[in-house]
């Protein structure tokens, strides 16, 4: 019996030895750091870099728009569906050449597959009808798309200019189509008129390509929206003063631009351009003007500069008179007391009338002035009881007509302050047309209304 008791502690020894060895073992195989002995991992599929296969692409949409036909409908249905398979993001560009050209484009413009009619379609742009109607249907297939996957927004607009810059490897009739899907694209919003910078490229402008694609591209413009949405768009995007960069150095003038475009049919854009060549001739003049009455210079040399500049830059009479009037009050710095400011307004426009007479010949003129009087004393409230003096002034210094002040008064007159301003001229007014029925002079007001006014003139 004690034999077999020994024999069995023996063996129970035996047995938790063994289990603490393999516990230790266990332990030392967890802390035992891993060999790498010709093991092979897998790539993440994040981390694999997707092969750029255009020509792949190509195929594709190719095979769809050959099999899609004439049908735009079916065309639109299949770009749509396209879409969710195909990585548009990444061909963009290959996808927007086909569309228009009908195969991938190489840099320049020339086609890449030319010389393999398997891998171009007919279905595009350049193979409709030269037709309004036509390739506003096309233009129907780009917007859909567009706005099925917005990313495409921003390639597309980079697509058009990239094809501008090509348009000397196209041919003439490619070169309309692609005037008037630019031109619908504009007029609905679908392409900002920024692309237009690329019309302003030497080897286009030299050959006179960008002028001719410019009027295409205008006249399916107006045939959408209207000239105003036009030069709204143009001044936006600050090409309104960049139209003459179309023609070649030699011929950038107002004159045969607004004969090109008005031979053209498009002489809302040559009047356009005229108007905004003089604004910006007339702020020119302005501050020449500015800068001239602040230093003093003698009327005389200033009317002899003015007309000077009218001649030079086609300006009319009516528009150089607002101008000098605004110079011409620019010039002081104002008294802030209203009873103060009425007699230093009348010294100092009594030493510039007879400026303002030299340009202030016509009816016009005349009104343009009186109205610009008007505002300035509704706009600067010191002057509202001045209005009235400075009028009687300018009557007494032949700077206004009876006439002009007549018409001013009956129905020319401006909105603003308008109710104070009538009453202030009411009795000048009656007294004009009494005098002018007993054929009264003039100088007889003074006696007639009191001698406020003969101090200053």
């Amino acid at each position: 019996m004690g034999t077999s008791n020994d024999c069995s502690t023996a063996v129970q020894e035996v047995c938790v030895r063994a289990g603490i060895w393999n516990l230790k073992i266990n332990f030392m195989n967890k802390n035992q750091k891993p060999v790498l002995t010709g093991q092979r991992f897998k790539t993440r599929k994040r981390d694999e870099k997707e092969k750029f296969e255009p020509t792949v692409f190509r195929d594709t949409i190719v095979q769809g728009l050959n099999e899609a036909g004439s049908d735009l409908e079916a065309i639109a249905k299949f770009l749509d569906s396209a879409g969710s398979r195909l990585d548009y993001r990444r061909y963009a560009d290959t996808l927007f050449d086909i569309l228009v050209a009908g195969s991938m484009l190489a840099p320049g413009g020339t086609r890449i597959d030319d010389n393999d009619k398997t891998k171009m379609t007919r279905h595009c742009v350049f193979f409709a009808e030269e037709d309004h109607d036509a390739i506003r249907n096309y233009a129907q297939v780009f917007n859909k798309l567009i706005r099925r996957y917005k990313y495409l927004e921003k390639a597309f607009e980079d697509e058009i200019k990239k094809l501008l810059l090509f348009l000397k490897a196209f041919s003439e009739t490619e070169q309309t189509k692609l005037a008037m899907l630019s031109g619908i694209l504009l007029a609905n919003g679908t392409l900002p008129a920024t692309i237009l910078t690329s019309l302003f490229t030497d080897n286009i402008v030299k050959e006179g390509i960008a002028a001719s694609f410019a009027v295409k591209l205008f006249k399916a413009w107006m045939a959408e929206k209207d000239a105003n949405s036009v030069t709204s768009a143009l001044r936006k995007a600050n090409l309104d003063k960049r139209l003459l960069e179309l023609f070649p150095a030699n011929r950038q003038n107002v004159d045969h631009f607004a004969k090109y475009f008005t031979e053209a049919g498009l002489k809302e854009l040559s009047d356009f351009l005229r108007v905004q060549q003089s604004l910006g001739t007339r702020k020119e003049l302005q501050k020449e003007l500015q800068e001239r009455l602040s230093q003093e210079c003698p009327i005389k040399e200033m009317v002899l500069y003015v007309k000077e500049e009218m001649k030079r830059n086609e300006l009319p009479e009516p528009a150089v008179i607002g101008l000098l009037w605004t110079c011409v009050m620019n010039a002081v710095e104002w008294n802030k007391k209203e009873e103060l400011v009425a007699e230093q307004a009348l010294k100092h426009l009594k030493q510039y009338a007879p400026l303002l007479a030299v340009f202030s010949t016509q009816g016009q003129s005349e009104l343009i002035l009186l109205q610009k009087v008007q505002e300035y004393c509704y706009d600067n409230i010191h002057f509202m009881k001045a209005f009235q003096k400075i009028v009687v002034l300018f009557y007494k210094a032949d700077v206004l007509s009876e006439e002009a002040i007549l018409k001013w008064y009956k129905e020319a007159h401006v909105a603003k302050g308008k109710s104070v301003f009538l009453d202030q001229m009411k009795k000048f007014v009656e007294w004009l047309q009494n005098a002018e029925e007993a054929g009264e002079p003039a100088a007889d007001w003074n006696c007639s209304m009191g001698n406020w006014l003969r101090p200053h003139l």
